[in-house]
């Protein structure tokens, strides 16, 4: 098994204003597809790459409660967690040190939705 996560899927109720919160603090773009009468805008990554996508339709409810996706934060958590507080959202779990930073950081914030998401980043 190469990864123990292979796609993720983030609920959203209004998608232009998710995909455009996600690209601001991520820097990333989106494929936007309906599948099945449902609304996906995939994260435009490296094929090889673990990803996922936005998603809106029945049974995708934002929420604060349960899984925590967490995404990559780039090089340094610190920028994508000011793009968050600078678009007005909270940042619930600050940059964090894991072992020390030896193992990189991660935190958590509330997303254009109200999902509870989480960063990851080495820096």
């Amino acid at each position: 098994m190469k990864h123990m996560v292979t796609w993720s899927e983030i609920p959203v109720s209004d998608m232009e204003r998710a995909m455009n919160f996600y690209r601001e603090v991520l820097s990333v773009d989106f494929k936007r597809e309906d599948m099945g009468g449902y609304d996906y805008s995939m994260f435009a990554t490296d094929p090889e790459a673990v990803s996922g996508a936005l998603v809106a339709g029945e049974g995708y409810n934002p929420s604060m409660d349960g899984s925590v996706v967490y995404l990559d934060g780039g090089d340094d958590l610190s920028e994508a967690l000011n793009r968050i507080t600078r678009l007005g959202n909270q940042v619930v779990v600050p940059k964090t040190a894991i072992n020390d930073g030896e193992n990189g950081y991660f935190a958590q914030f509330i997303d254009s939705e109200g999902n509870r998401v989480g960063l990851y980043s080495k820096g």
